[in-house]
């Protein structure tokens, strides 16, 4: 429904204005969830392959301990020995103005923390199928959350868009009609006014 705005040449002035900046700014954000939507789908697609990549890695490295426990029984004293993480680092990114993290682990080599008197070849490749898992769940938590925040960008996104191309440019344009409609109707009322004086104008001076 058009705004009641007095119709003047500047209200209409004005309302074009509004009405061609609230259509930049649909362009804009129909623009923006489109580069987020594909940034969000190559982020779809890496998530599942990081998840196949988890998937297999586990069922790996649960079969590699497995077999170490047949060798070696339960190594709770092994297991204390390995170092809690600490070369994880956040950083962040930004796609469109929206922030998604970068989550990395220190590129360091896999290092045994624990002897070889009382170990084999066995746990060892258990540790390490079982450091990929963690490197690559690292690498998982991060794409989900990614894709998590890029969805809630285009919720947001394609909440405003459809403001303005459901109610405030219909709204705008309504104003701008309703104006351009008055004015041309005042012109028209002065015209005809005008029409009428020229006309009495000339019949009083034939009267003359």
């Amino acid at each position: 429904m058009a705004e009641q705005i007095f119709p003047t040449k500047g209200n209409l002035i004005n309302s074009k204005k509004s009405l061609d900046l609230a259509k930049v700014g649909f362009e804009l954000l129909d623009r923006k969830r489109n580069i987020i939507v594909r940034e969000m789908m190559v982020l779809i697609d890496r998530a599942a392959s990081i998840q196949e990549q988890i998937d297999n890695c586990y069922e790996q490295a649960y079969l590699a301990l497995q077999r170490a426990h047949v060798a070696h029984g339960v190594v709770d004293d092994i297991a204390e020995s390995v170092p809690i993480e600490t070369g994880i680092s956040l950083n962040s990114r930004s796609v469109m103005g929206v922030e998604i993290p970068v989550l990395s682990l220190d590129p360091q080599p896999v290092e045994l923390s624990y002897g070889f008197m009382f170990s084999s070849a066995l746990l060892d490749e258990a540790y390490i199928k079982f450091e990929k898992v963690k490197r690559l769940t690292a690498e998982l938590a991060e794409v989900e959350n990614s894709v998590y925040r890029l969805a809630t960008a285009i919720n947001k996104t394609q909440k405003r868009a459809n403001a303005l191309k459901n109610i405030i440019i219909p709204r705008l344009s309504g104003t701008v009609k309703a104006i351009t409609d008055s004015l041309e109707e005042k012109e028209r009322e002065d015209f005809s006014r005008l029409k009428v004086i020229k006309m009495q104008k000339h019949t009083g001076e034939k009267k003359k």
